[in-house]
């Protein structure tokens, strides 16, 4: 099982590393336009995502008729989180050479809001998906699922660069 999840893992980071050459290079004034590049990079890992969760999670045929439906309602769920976060994201690279303290204050405050969020939501389908998988495989679900978000979050921030002092 573990053989198989590194592999995926640098698989997606290959792909999506190959797809954003051009990320966050269309400069404007006030900063830069990432809107096409980050629909379209969330669109790839989505897809990605749900192959590599099919791919290290073992399911029987029952619990995979039940675990899928919740899959779709807690990735939907996460998605409209993530909408927030690449809002923010949209918004700092279009105003990062004039980014003012407030601005940058509210950023980061949103920020941390999504962050919790997005661990209440988690928390929210812990139980969801234990009545539809056995524990230990509901840990396992999660587990990969995090990793996944966490390329996400790698990808997009290794593109974005740092607020200018």
């Amino acid at each position: 099982m573990a053989r198989m999840l590194f592999p995926c893992l640098v698989l997606i980071i290959v792909v999506a590393a190959a797809g954003t050459t051009a990320f966050a290079q269309r400069e404007t004034a006030t900063g830069v336009e990432v809107e096409r590049d980050l629909a379209l990079l969330r669109r790839d890992l989505k897809t990605d995502k749900k192959k590599l969760i099919a791919l290290n999670l073992p399911l029987t045929e029952t619990e995979a008729t039940k675990f899928w439906p919740v899959y779709d309602q807690y990735t939907g769920e996460m998605s409209k989180v993530y909408d927030e976060f690449y809002s923010i994201i949209k918004e700092y690279a279009a105003n990062q050479k004039t980014l003012t303290d407030a601005q940058a204050s509210s950023m980061i405050n949103r920020w941390a809001a999504i962050q919790v969020e997005q661990a209440q939501t988690r928390q929210k389908y812990i139980p969801l998906v234990e009545k539809v998988i056995p524990s230990r495989k509901a840990a396992l679900f999660f587990q990969v699922d995090r990793r996944l978000y966490e390329l996400m979050d790698l990808q997009v921030a290794s593109q974005i660069p740092l607020v200018a002092q």
